[in-house]
C-alpha cells in the first residue's frame, strides 16, 4: 500500500512548494538524480555510462569463465590428478643387491620446485629437464630425460616437477644448479646430484649411493700415490692401516671421505690427503658411469 507524507512548517500551506515529501523523498532529490537541478549540482552522466560498461564487462567474464569451467571440467580433474598424485614410495634400500642413486638440480632460483611429473627415462641425456624454460628456441631440440635404467615404470603424465616437493604450482626449476629441477646439483630431478632422480648420487633412482653389486661394477684405481707419514708417526716409528669410505664419482675422483677404522698421530688426516689424489675408472651401471661407495684400505709402512 502507497501512503503519501505530508509535512508542514509553523504556517506554511500543506501544498506550499519544496514542502512535499513523496516516498520520503524530496523534489530537489528527484531533480538531482533526472539532471534538472542546477548547473553546481549537476551530476556527470559519463560516470554512469562507465559504471555500466564496468559492470558488463563483469558479467560477461562470469558468463564466459563459468562456460569454460563447465567445458572442461574433466581436463581440470585429470590434471589437477595428475599434480596431487604421490609416487614418492619410488625409493630403494641401498644394499649390494639393489641399485641406489639420485640426482638434483636447478637454476639457482629463490623458490623451491614445484611438485610434478618426470621426463622419460633414458639412459643417456642431453637436455635436462626443466619446469622454467629459458630458451624456447633452440636450435637443435631434444627431449629432456633424466638418466634412469628405462625398465623402471613410473607415471610421466603431467607438468615436469620434483615428485617429492610440498609445492604443488608455483614455477620454479629450484635453488640447485648445474640444470635440471630440484635443490641438488647434476641435470636431475631432486636433492642429490647427478642426472638422475631423487635424493642419491650418479644417476639412477633409489636413493643412496651405488653400491657395488646389483649390476654396477667397482671402480678401479688408475693414479694412487703413496700417503705420507707424519712427523709424529715417524719419529714413533708407528705404523698401520686406516679404513676410509669414500663415493667416487663419474669423473673418477673422490668426495664424502670419511674414517670408518682410525689409526691415530696424524695418519689419518694424511690417508684423507692421500686419497683426494687418487683417480678411478668409474664404476658402471648398465655401461653408464655412475657413482660408487667403496671402502678403501690405506697402509703405513715403515721399511
Amino acid at each position: 500500500m502507497v501512503t503519501f507524507a505530508w509535512r508542514h512548517g509553523i504556517g506554511a500551506h500543506p501544498k506550499a512548494e519544496g514542502n512535499a515529501v513523496i516516498f520520503g523523498v524530496r523534489p530537489e532529490t528527484f531533480n538531482t538524480l533526472l539532471g534538472l537541478a542546477s548547473t553546481e549540482s549537476r551530476l556527470r552522466k559519463s560516470s554512469f555510462t562507465w559504471s555500466f560498461v564496468v559492470h558488463a564487462l563483469a558479467l560477461v567474464l562470469l558468463l564466459v569463465s563459468s562456460r569454460f569451467v563447465a567445458i572442461h571440467a574433466r581436463e581440470i580433474r585429470q590434471q589437477v590428478a595428475a599434480v596431487v598424485t604421490d609416487i614418492s614410495p619410488y625409493t630403494l634400500p641401498s644394499s649390494r643387491s639393489k641399485s641406489g642413486g639420485g640426482g638434483g638440480g636447478g637454476d639457482r632460483s629463490k623458490l623451491a620446485a614445484p611438485r610434478g611429473a618426470l621426463p622419460r627415462f633414458s639412459r643417456t641425456q642431453i637436455v635436462p629437464p626443466a619446469v622454467v624454460v629459458r630458451n624456447e628456441s633452440p636450435k637443435l631440440a631434444f627431449e629432456p630425460t633424466v638418466v634412469v635404467p628405462p625398465q623402471i615404470k613410473l607415471p610421466h603424465t603431467g607438468p615436469i616437477g620434483d615428485p617429492l616437493s610440498a609445492i604443488l604450482s608455483v614455477p620454479s626449476n629450484g635453488p640447485g644448479f648445474g640444470g635440471g629441477v630440484g635443490s641438488g646439483s647434476g641435470g636431475g630431478i631432486g636433492s642429490g646430484t647427478g642426472p638422475g632422480v631423487g635424493p642419491g648420487y650418479g644417476g639412477g633412482i633409489g636413493g643412496g649411493v651405488y653400491q657395488v653389486g646389483g649390476g654396477v661394477s667397482a671402480p678401479r684405481v688408475i693414479y694412487s700415490p703413496e700417503p705420507e707419514f707424519s712427523d709424529e708417526a715417524r719419529k714413533a716409528k708407528y705404523q698401520g692401516t686406516v679404513v676410509l669410505s669414500a663415493v667416487v664419482g663419474t669423473d673418477g675422483r673422490t668426495y664424502e671421505i670419511h674414517v670408518r677404522r682410525a689409526l691415530g698421530m696424524g695418519l689419518d688426516e694424511k690417508a684423507i690427503q692421500a686419497i683426494q689424489q687418487w683417480k678411478f675408472e668409474p664404476g658402471r651401471k648398465d655401461g653408464i658411469p655412475v657413482a660408487v661407495l667403496i671402502n678403501v684400505e690405506v697402509n703405513f709402512r715403515l721399511y
